[in-house]
Formats: C-alpha cells, sequence, structure tokens
C-alpha cells in the first residue's frame, strides 16, 4: 500500500442529470481537489437529451453542467488550477463546448476545452443491419436476444477512459465527452496524471474502483446507507473525494465540515452496486476483479481502498441503443378512509374495465401491458406485506399503448373516480397524466474496430493511438462469470454450517447485513456485506441464491446468482429477469431496483442469540 508520493484528489460532483447544484461549488471550495469530474449520463437520459436536439439543433447536452455547474465555479476552477471532466456532452458534446465557451466569454475566463466524439453510432446502423441480414455478424440484445428494432432513436458506445487521457496530455482544462462509462472521467485523469499504460492492468483496475465509488455522487459519503439514522446532517451531506495513489490504491473521504458519513460499510455498499459478477467487472480499458478488495478506516471520514486486479479487456464495446415501442401514462389517485386498499385495488380495476371497452369501441385494440399498484400497502413486498390496513394509500395506475389517443382516453377516464365510486377518493396528483413516448432500451456489443472515437482540442484534432493490449475474448470472459458462480456457489454449499445447538432467535437480515441494490436493464443486483465476519456463516447457508431467489419470487422472474466478495465479507446477488423490463420499459413504481436490497433486508433470518449478542 503507498502511503507517501504523489496523491492526486478528484472530488465527484454529480451522480446523474438532475443531482444537486451543491456538489460542484463545494468540493471547489474545500481546497481538497485537483480534479473536478461529473457523471450525468443514464440510458434514458441519452434519448431525453436526443428528443432534445431533434427539437433544438444546439441542444442534446446536460444543460445544467454549462448554466449552473461552471457558471457557478469557472473563475474558481480556472483560478485554482482545477482541472473538470464531464460526461454532460450527451449526444451533443461539441454544442456542450461551445455553451461552456459561451460562459467562459462572459466571464472573461481563457478556458482550454477538448471534446470526445466517436460514440455515436446512429450513422454505423446501415451497415449493420446489412451485416445482420446476411448472416454475417447478427446484432442481438444481451438480455433478451432480440433483433435490432427497426426505428432506432440513439445509439452509442461505451467508450473508455484513454480519449480523455490524451485530451489532458495535450493541456485540456475541461474534458467533455458523449456516452463513455461511468468510471472513464476519473481512470482517464489518473492514467494522465501517473502514466499507467493501457497494460497497467492492476493499476487500471483500481483506478476504475475510484470512479466507481465516486460516480453517483453523495452514495459513496452516506446517501442510500442501510443505517440512514446514523448519517448526520443529509442537508449538507459532502460529495466525495478520492486521494488517490501510483498503486491503484486510494483514500476515499468529502470535505472537511460537511455532513454525511464515510465508513467501510458505506464503502462497500457503493462498491457492489450495480455490478454483476465481482471478478469479472466488464470495462472498456480493464476486465476487473474487486473479490479481495479491501477497506480500512484511517482516520475520521477517511476510507483506504486496495486490493483490485486488473485482467486484460475484451475486444468489444457495449453498445446502449434506444428505440420507441408505443406510449405510456402513469396516474394517481389518493384514497382515504377504512379498507383504503381495498378501495384503491377496485378503483384501479374499475377504471382499466372501462377505458378497455372504450378502446376497443374505437377500434384502437387492447392495452399493450397495464399496471396497479397500491402504495402504501406494501406492494412491492408482495406475499411478504405486514397486514397494516392502511387509512390512506395511493392508487397509481400504469398503462402502455401503440396508440397515444388511447391513452389520452385513459387520462380522462381517471378524474371521473373521484365522484362515482370510492369515498375518499382524492389528490389526483397535479392534474390531467399525460401520454409520453415509451422509449425502450437495446444493448449489445460491437467489435472496437468499428469504433473510432476522437478528440478535439479548441476545435483542433489531437492525434492519438489505442495502446495495444492482449484481449480476452468476450465469449472466454462470459463462461469465465459463468463456471466463477457455480464455483463460488458450489463452495458455499460445500461450508454451510448448521446453527449452532444453542438457542436460536429469528431476526431481519437488516440485524446482521448491510444491503444496497441497483439496476442494469433488466436485471437487478443486490450487494449484501456482513455487519461482522462473525456471521458469515449464518449468511452463507440461509441466504443462498435459491432462497433469495424464492423470498422475492413475486419480482424475479429469471435466475438468481450468488458471487461471493470475500474481501469485504460480501455476497453479490445478480437477480434476472427482476424489473419488469427495467427503465423505461418498466411499469412499476421502482422501476430501477433501488427498494430491492430493502425488501431482502426484511427477509427472516435465524441465529444464534449467543452470536447476535
Amino acid at each position: 500500500m503507498t502511503t507517501g508520493g504523489k496523491v492526486v484528489r478528484i472530488g465527484g460532483a454529480s451522480g446523474f442529470w438532475g443531482d444537486s447544484s451543491v456538489g460542484a461549488p463545494q468540493l471547489v471550495a474545500s481546497g481538497q481537489i485537483d480534479y473536478l469530474v461529473f457523471d450525468y449520463l443514464a440510458e434514458l437520459t441519452m434519448s431525453i437529451l436526443a428528443g432534445a436536439r431533434l427539437k433544438k439543433p444546439e441542444l442534446g447536452y446536460a444543460t445544467d453542467f454549462v448554466s449552473v455547474a461552471m457558471k457557478a465555479v469557472l473563475r474558481d476552477v480556472v483560478a485554482k488550477g482545477i482541472r473538470v471532466v464531464s460526461n454532460a456532452g450527451g449526444v451533443n458534446p461539441q454544442a456542450c463546448a461551445a455553451a461552456l465557451a459561451a460562459v467562459a466569454a462572459e466571464q472573461g475566463v481563457a478556458l482550454k476545452i477538448a471534446v470526445v466524439t466517436g460514440d455515436d453510432l446512429m450513422p454505423l446502423l446501415p451497415a449493420l443491419r446489412e451485416a445482420d441480414r446476411s448472416g454475417q455478424t447478427p446484432v442481438r440484445e444481451l438480455q433478451s436476444g432480440a433483433a435490432l428494432p427497426t426505428r432506432v432513436l440513439t445509439a452509442n458506445a461505451y467508450l473508455g477512459a484513454l480519449p480523455i487521457k490524451a485530451a489532458l496530455d495535450a493541456g485540456a482544462q475541461v474534458v467533455i465527452t458523449g456516452r463513455c462509462v461511468d468510471s472513464a472521467v476519473t481512470l482517464g485523469v489518473l492514467m494522465h496524471e501517473f502514466g499507467w499504460a493501457a497494460s497497467d492492468l492492476d493499476r487500471l483496475a483500481g483506478g476504475s474502483l475510484a470512479g466507481h465509488i465516486i460516480e453517483c455522487g453523495a452514495q459513496a459519503t452516506g446517501g442510500l446507507f442501510t443505517d440512514w439514522a446514523s448519517v448526520p446532517d443529509w442537508a449538507h451531506i459532502g460529495y466525495p473525494i478520492v486521494e488517490c495513489h501510483a498503486d491503484g490504491s486510494f483514500v476515499s473521504t468529502k470535505p472537511a465540515g460537511t455532513g454525511g458519513l464515510v465508513i467501510p460499510a458505506v464503502i462497500a455498499e457503493q462498491m457492489l452496486y450495480e455490478i454483476g459478477d465481482p471478478a469479472c467487472y466488464i470495462l472498456p480499458d480493464v476486465v476487473c476483479d474487486f473479490t479481495q478488495v479491501t477497506l480500512a478506516q484511517v482516520g475520521e471520514h477517511r476510507v483506504r481502498v486496495s486490493g483490485a486486479r486488473g485482467k486484460a479487456p475484451t475486444p468489444t464495446y457495449k453498445v446502449c441503443a434506444t428505440y420507441m415501442d408505443g406510449f405510456k401514462l402513469s396516474a394517481q389517485l389518493t384514497i382515504i378512509g377504512l379498507d383504503a386498499g381495498a378501495k384503491a385495488q377496485r378503483t384501479g380495476e374499475a377504471i382499466l374495465e372501462r377505458t378497455s371497452e372504450l378502446i376497443q369501441q374505437a377500434g384502437w385494440g387492447p392495452y399493450s401491458r397495464t399496471r396497479i399498484e397500491v402504495l402504501g400497502n406494501e406492494s412491492c413486498f408482495g406475499p411478504h406485506a405486514q397486514a397494516l390496513a392502511p387509512r390512506e394509500v395511493i392508487m397509481r395506475l400504469t398503462a402502455m399503448h401503440p396508440r397515444k389517443e388511447a391513452l389520452d382516453l385513459l387520462a380522462r377516464e381517471v378524474a371521473p373516480a373521484g365522484t362515482s365510486w370510492s369515498p375518499g377518493t382524492t389528490g389526483s396528483g397535479g392534474g390531467r397524466s399525460s401520454a409520453a413516448p415509451s422509449i425502450q432500451q437495446f444493448g449489445f456489443l460491437l467489435d472496437k474496430a468499428r469504433v473510432s472515437p476522437q478528440v478535439a482540442l479548441d476545435g483542433l484534432q489531437i492525434a492519438f493511438e489505442s495502446e495495444k493490449v492482449p484481449h480476452i475474448p468476450i465469449s472466454a470472459v462470459y463462461v469465465a462469470i459463468d463456471n466463477e458462480a457455480d464455483d463460488n456457489f458450489n463452495t458455499a454449499e460445500k461450508s454451510q454450517t448448521s446453527p449452532a445447538s444453542e438457542a436460536l432467535i429469528q431476526v431481519p437480515l437488516i440485524k446482521i447485513a448491510h444491503a444496497r441494490s441497483g439496476d442494469k436493464g433488466d436485471t437487478s443486483n443486490i450487494g449484501v456485506i456482513a455487519r461482522s465476519p462473525a456471521f458469515l456463516p449464518t449468511l452463507r447457508s440461509q441466504l443462498s441464491a435459491s432462497a433469495v431467489a424464492g423470498y422475492l419470487a413475486h419480482f424475479v422472474k429469471g435466475q438468481v446468482i450468488r458471487y461471493e466478495v470475500p474481501g469485504i465479507n460480501a455476497f453479490n446477488f445478480v437477480c434476472t429477469q427482476a424489473l419488469d423490463g427495467g427503465g423505461m420499459a418498466s411499469l412499476r413504481n421502482d422501476p430501477l431496483g433501488k427498494g430491492m436490497g430493502q425488501i431482502l433486508l426484511s427477509m427472516p433470518i435465524l441465529i444464534s442469540a449467543k452470536l447476535l449478542a
């Protein structure tokens, strides 16, 4: 572990487009950073930005980056020599750079801005379709195996860190990219500062983990933490800082005097957030192995992270395309009084029955899909819901249809429930709902040789060549994932121990573990971290893949795979077909699986009373 030498300090100011405006000013004012990085892009965000560019060609980027964040800190950033990397460019990084240049001119600040492009693959789609038709290289969706949709709205490759490194090497003060993997904005900085080569795989894995920890903003400083009540001063929570060393290790912390909490359990939750196999976390620059990562408290709100290992990258980029699949509408009503849950359910059913008949009479055909949820009635817990008999709930009705007119009709027929059916019906959620295009995701793999990242600094092209590293065939990576999953599971099952002979008590999982859940398309992952190594045998025995699949069966329709993460006394559960399609495809109130970990934490576990004490 490096304890001396050069340290590069990077602050993560944004976890998504819409994050708080306080992050950038707080980090810049702290005096504790050399770099400021922003992550803005999700798959849905790319679709929103594409729609914005269609309406106004000068848009298509995360406008908050320019008009809010950078406008507030630009003078201080330049004065302090802080450099900035952001994927705020979305589907129009050149327009984002032009807007930032205009702000710099208004403030009288000289600024070298680099733009990374090449992720937009829309021009390549005709050739991909032709290759698919000829049977040469079929394009298939990663999770469903479906063919490439007819009407694609966006198609972007997840680029890596090398173009960012090239931009910084050329002297850029601000680097704006389109789609890249979230952690690349940090890894690119570290490759530039420490001179890491593409073959320095362990260091690249450590740098990627540093980026992964700060890519979701305050989630690394106490946000979403299982023990939320122990996190002080939410209103002034600190945004994350990683202090990085040349060997790939780093210390995770936050600005002095801010709220929040940085302890190993917080970092462990974020480390497992939205990953699959912890031994094969696939990124463009490196395949990461996080299974032997260790976390150590080295000061107040300071956690040292080390032990990441790297393998050669795959020869493909992941590509996220989006396409339009009809229209979608969600409407809500509040129902008050005794038997509120039953009244809400009947209200939703009556609306759907009436509108289904009207839509059929109009000749528009049936709904594609519908869902009724009774919020406040623990509907997300399925068979594990407690009989609370709430006296105030929200009826949430969501429907999809190929035609917008059908959903416009549905929107008109929600309000009449206020005078037609259940007593205590009120609160339609701010007025009549409106139908919106249903944007679906389509992920696939593409040979890196077909993608050409480019870098321009102040409008001039910067020549750079991707460093050559032997690749792991993608098929071998996925075979390894499957085999390792089986091996981990079998090892865990063989090492199961029976409960101790002393008295056992039943407790919810939250008493002996932390957990955090996230999403990748229709897959949800749930990281479960033992509160003490002493609880691992109990977790290994009772929290098997089959047990988790059974407890979450009302949500999870596919396979559950359990991976062990011994370095942090944890397990990662990957649940497939778990989110009703995920993202915009899902009709659920929680399409991103944010509540899946909370549901699992209610699972009853038998444990020795003596051990628990």
